[in-house]
């Protein structure tokens, strides 16, 4: 987490979509799943939400609370824990025992081919 000075809200991540329900663009923002932005078009969308964050983490500044940071700017350790039930865990030890893999390297290959 950072403080305003070294946060630049143009580094979050921020999303354009068409609301068929409200007949408007609607700017969302990952860091800040809470806000979003209505407009009749998309760059007022993101225009509106950037504002607005801007205006939020001005506060948060002010009171003392942590800003999050961008997630283009966390770094990521490339390790994550995951448990399974027994039965996953076997079926899959299996497999990457059939194909001469550790079970870490067969499901970083599923992970690759499936995004």
């Amino acid at each position: 987490m950072q403080t305003m000075s070294s946060t630049d809200i143009s580094h979050y991540t921020y999303r354009v979509t068409w609301s068929a329900e409200d007949q408007e663009f609607v700017a969302t923002c990952l860091e800040f799943p809470s806000l979003s932005w209505l407009a009749a078009t998309q760059v007022d969308a993101l225009t509106g939400l950037e504002n607005l964050i801007a205006e939020i983490v001005q506060d948060m500044t002010a009171q003392g609370e942590t800003i999050p940071d961008p997630l283009a700017e966390r770094t990521y350790s490339g390790k994550f824990n995951l448990r399974v039930g027994e039965s996953l865990h076997r079926r899959l030890a299996l497999e990457a025992a059939e194909e001469k893999l550790s079970i870490n390297q067969l499901i970083v290959r599923r992970l690759n081919t499936a995004s």
